[in-house]
């Protein structure tokens, strides 16, 4: 199944080019968090041996992957609830459909998860006229203005107040200012009004513990807490590879994730749900449900070249030091994953949609990403290793095919690379700025050079540079 849009890749950026506003909003919103990034973790110390023990802690549960699932819905259901295995999209909504018919819900209330936003649960549900309400403040904001989130933590990022005025005016058919506290006041009491009815609850699961059978949701809001405790049954959608092996492991995550995702030193609520409410306990859930989904995470399981992709935690860093995400923004990607780690993981949970492929491409292989990762991700290999990846899946436009051909022919035959570039700086050097207009508009180059000025040609090749240097 594939998240991606219709449209291509360009003409999305080309539209989130020409928005002033959101190119602003993007950066300015990115530039803060990596700079709160910055402070929270140069306070905490250390921070180097921090990602790499958190690497160490994701590469050995993803290595025995099957182990720790397995322990985990056996806790579970020792707690006498129920787990269910979903090797897709369809089948996760198919889980979550039937739950809720059992229930005779009409109305779940749902908390932030990117997973259920992967599967199109929302969309599912309204197909047989259940009503599923996003109850996170940016998630429920895109929700009204049916959109996928343009960022993975902070999903309304390219909205303006006056925006989210009109979609409450319109939502609540009420005049609004579009002051902060009446537009936080407006949703949390129209929130409020449905939280009390809904007779089914569905979050996300930051992590599950395999020791224990119990689900951890990090939140900034207080609704993921009132999600997972006032409705009678609580769905938890969870994808396979967020597993801890024991609860000793969570310290440490409670330290990267929040950290890396918005300098803060711990999210406001931390919930771990083990089980459903106990006899004499006043809240909680009757009856819990954790729908496991796969949907290509075993493909990336069994191949080598993207299993490191399994150790993301979801904290968005990358997204926010990536100079290609800073300029247009989530909806460029098409997808509900965007910035670098939408650009890997889209295209391998839809391994044949070319226009999944082309992500790989939204990036300028700059390593900001894989430097900003608290569990060293190398994102920018990945992404090499998928256009390679592409290159065999794909047949390459005609034109860049024979540059590629011809580049190789020349770069294999030392002699005569190094003579066809003394001519053609010959040439440049000769024709001055006549010459580089000349190149900014091969076919090659002439998108690159719309936006940047090419740089001039320095007085010596970097080849007659070494050889002086041997010498």
């Amino acid at each position: 199944m594939s998240n991606v849009t219709d449209d291509t890749l360009d003409r999305r950026s080309k539209q989130a080019l020409s928005n002033a506003f959101l190119r602003k909003a993007v950066r300015f919103t990115a530039e803060n968090l990596s700079q709160a990034k910055s402070d929270s973790t140069d306070a905490l110390g250390q921070w180097e041996v921090w990602r790499e023990r958190g690497r160490q802690i994701r590469q050995h549960v993803i290595r025995h992957l099957d182990y720790y699932l397995d322990e985990f819905s056996q806790n579970v259901e020792a707690h006498g609830q129920h787990v269910h295995f979903a090797s897709d999209a369809r089948e996760a909504g198919d889980i979550v459909l039937r739950i809720v018919r059992q229930k005779e819900a009409r109305l779940v209330a749902k908390s932030k998860s990117m997973v259920s936003e992967e599967v199109a649960v929302n969309r599912r549900l309204a197909e047989h006229g259940i009503d599923c309400l996003e109850t996170d403040l940016g998630e429920w904001i895109i929700q009204l203005a049916h959109e996928t989130p343009s960022h993975i933590i902070i999903p309304a990022i390219h909205k303006t107040r006056s925006q989210v005025q009109a979609l409450f005016e319109k939502e609540g058919g009420e005049r609004l200012t579009d002051d902060t506290a009446t537009l936080a006041g407006f949703a949390r009491k129209r929130l409020r009004e449905r939280f009390a009815r809904a007779e089914v609850g569905m979050t996300g699961c930051n992590f599950a513990i395999a020791e224990t059978g119990s689900v951890v949701i990090f939140t900034n809001e207080g609704n993921g807490r009132m999600v997972s405790t006032l409705p009678r049954t609580h769905i938890v959608m969870m994808g396979m590879e967020r597993i801890l092996p024991t609860l000793a492991d969570l310290p440490l995550m409670a330290e990267l994730l929040p950290r890396s995702a918005t300098g803060q030193k711990i999210t406001t609520y931390v919930n771990l749900v083990t089980g459903a409410r106990r006899q004499g306990e006043l809240d909680g859930p009757h009856e819990l449900h954790v729908v496991i989904l796969d949907n290509g995470r075993s493909r990336q399981l069994s191949d080598p070249r993207f299993r490191d992709l399994l150790h993301c935690i979801r904290c968005g860093a990358c997204l926010n030091v990536c100079p290609v995400y800073r300029q247009v923004g989530g909806h460029a990607y098409g997808s509900v994953y965007s910035g670098p780690i939408g650009a890997v993981l889209t295209p391998l949970l839809a391994p044949h949609d070319p226009a999944a492929a082309e992500l790989a491409n939204a990036s300028t292989l700059c390593g900001a990403c894989s430097e900003a990762c608290p569990v060293k991700i190398p994102l920018h290999d990945l992404l090499v290793r998928l256009r390679n990846r592409n290159v065999t899946l794909f047949e390459p436009p005609p034109g860049e095919r024979i540059a590629a051909q011809m580049f190789a022919t020349l770069a294999a035959r030392p002699t005569v690379f190094a003579w066809v570039s003394r001519v053609v700086r010959w040439l440049l050097r000769r024709l001055g700025a006549r010459g580089e207009r000349l190149l900014a508009r091969l076919p090659a180059l002439s998108t690159w050079a719309r936006y940047r000025s090419l740089p001039a040609l320095p007085p010596r090749s970097f080849r007659e540079q070494w050889k002086d240097l041997e010498r």
